[in-house]
């Protein structure tokens, strides 16, 4: 009897401290992350969209209607225009030839220089972040922006710069995700690692995290797509920090990740619209969700889903609300390097494939296997 009352109460003090402990309830989350993978059977197949026999490619964007973008950052020096929407197969500089005629030398204010990503919201625009950093080398010229789109009129609605000491010149912003309902965008920065938060009502912007872990890829984990660690040409190992980001459906929780590392994390919203949240308050707030993939972008569907590639095998991964982690498709002849995602309308993930472990970046040529190309997956 009394083990029994002992063992109770035990349970009960246990219980007690998973409610009100967060640190406990993420413990075990990450081990049911960790621990549970499943390959879920599905009939779906990958479907080629688009391709560029020339061009690299990075970004995917289907906005409502089916209209398709993708964009071309300027890394290497075969390069021409930096956003294109797709017209019958074709690739059509957008929004004119103009925003996308820039040649070094040009001022790059009113231009795309280096394009990192395009994203279609649901009001209607088209969102461009213009890291502006050719080669990925530092911010050219002081101008790196974001561009927002009406997508109606196919005209440039508004620029959004950056102060110094949010975006300043050795900060590559990467990849973006817009809250229409509270007014802000959320971009990483993929460089020294950090979270630039954007008020697109006010065009005020705030730099986060700079120096929190959780935006710094773990230097002991071997990034190895292609089976084997990714260098660069002065031998040492290829480290992306936060890169991937995404908005969960109720735009409360905005999860973020390194590229070169398996970790996923998380922060509310709440505590990164407030301005007045002290710096050391955003990194304590941070939750550590575990060990998943390493991964480029990611997206979240309306059911609360999330969407996004393992680097290392060449796959497409869902994680579902409970952390459970599932493999949907795996293709080694066309899942090179799975960058950007894009969910339509009608219920397709598309899915851009941009080879960048095949750049002449990591190899003595370029090994890249053109065309680049767009696919979508029924999901």
């Amino acid at each position: 009897m009394k083990r029994t009352y002992l063992a109770g109460i035990t349970s009960i003090v246990l219980l007690l401290i998973s409610c009100h402990n967060p640190t406990a309830t993420n413990t075990l989350e990450q081990k049911k992350a960790q621990d549970t993978i499943k390959t879920t059977p599905t009939s779906a197949t990958l479907e080629q969209v688009f391709a560029d026999s020339t061009y690299q490619l990075t970004g995917v964007a289907v906005a409502p209607g089916g209209r398709l973008f993708t964009n071309y950052p300027y890394w290497l020096d075969t390069h021409s225009y930096s956003v294109a929407e797709v017209v019958n197969g074709q690739p059509v500089p957008y929004p004119d030839a103009t925003w996308n005629s820039f040649k070094k030398g040009d001022n790059g204010q009113n231009k795309f220089v280096c394009v990192q990503s395009v994203v279609a919201d649901d009001k209607g625009y088209l969102w461009v972040v213009d890291a502006a950093g050719i080669g990925l080398s530092s911010v050219y010229a002081h101008s790196n922006k974001v561009v927002k789109i009406n997508l109606a009129t196919n005209v440039v609605e508004k620029i959004y710069r950056f102060p110094e000491n949010v975006a300043g010149a050795n900060v590559y912003l990467n990849d973006i995700r817009i809250d229409n309902t509270n007014g802000f965008a959320y971009m990483t920065s993929s460089s020294g690692g950090g979270i630039v938060v954007l008020n697109i009502q006010t065009g005020t912007s705030r730099f986060v995290l700079g120096n929190s872990s959780t935006v710094k890829s773990d230097t002991s984990y071997h990034f190895s797509p292609n089976g084997k660690a990714l260098l660069k040409a002065d031998g040492t190992a290829l480290t992306v920090n936060s890169d991937g980001i995404a908005l969960t459906p109720d735009n409360q929780w905005l999860y973020f990740k390194p590229l070169t590392d398996n970790k996923l994390y998380r922060i509310s919203t709440t505590l990164l619209r407030d301005f007045t949240t002290p710096f050391k308050t955003l990194d304590e707030k941070v939750e550590d969700l575990g060990k998943f993939v390493t991964t480029d972008g990611m997206i979240f569907d309306k059911a609360g889903n999330l969407y996004l590639g393992d680097l290392e095998q060449n796959s497409i991964i869902k994680i579902t609300p409970d952390l459970t982690m599932h493999t949907l498709l795996q293709d080694n002849n066309n899942l090179r390097w799975p960058d950007s995602y894009s969910i339509s309308e009608d219920g397709y993930l598309y899915i851009s494939c941009s080879q960048i472990q095949y750049m002449p970046w990591f190899h003595q040529q370029d090994e890249i296997k053109r065309p680049f190309k767009i696919f979508r997956l029924k999901i």
